[in-house]
């Protein structure tokens, strides 16, 4: 199975700074379903874990045990966070492998980056 590479809801193409006028519906919806799976403490944790690992890469078999869950449920946490574009999913043999979209990180830190005063009173 190929990994995800694309940002659903074209992820990029939403997000100017929050605080630099109005979202449309769509750019707003995008966002939040990137805020709703970071919204989970656990998956904040597995995006770290992925993250810290030494390749940038994590099997499944190895975010188990440090979150303390079982597999179906860390799956079902990767699979939102693949869902918002946050991870891409690698399968090899039975096991699923994921690695951080830096660009998707990047897209929510501008999406949250206030915008710059152009003018000075």
């Amino acid at each position: 199975m190929a990994a995800r590479t694309s940002l659903p809801l074209a992820l990029d193409a939403c997000c100017s700074p929050v605080t630099g006028g109005v979202l449309s519906e769509d750019a707003a919806a995008a966002l939040a379903k990137v805020f709703k799976a970071l919204g989970d403490p656990t998956r904040v944790r597995l995006v770290s874990l992925i993250a810290a690992s030494a390749d940038g890469e994590a099997c499944i078999c190895d975010l188990t045990e440090p979150v303390g869950l079982a597999q179906p449920t860390v799956s079902h946490h990767m699979k939102l966070l693949a869902d918002a574009g946050l991870v891409t999913r690698t399968q090899r043999g039975k096991w699923a492998y994921y690695r951080i979209v830096p660009e998707a990180l990047s897209a929510v830190a501008r999406a949250l980056t206030p915008v710059e005063a152009t003018t000075h009173a």
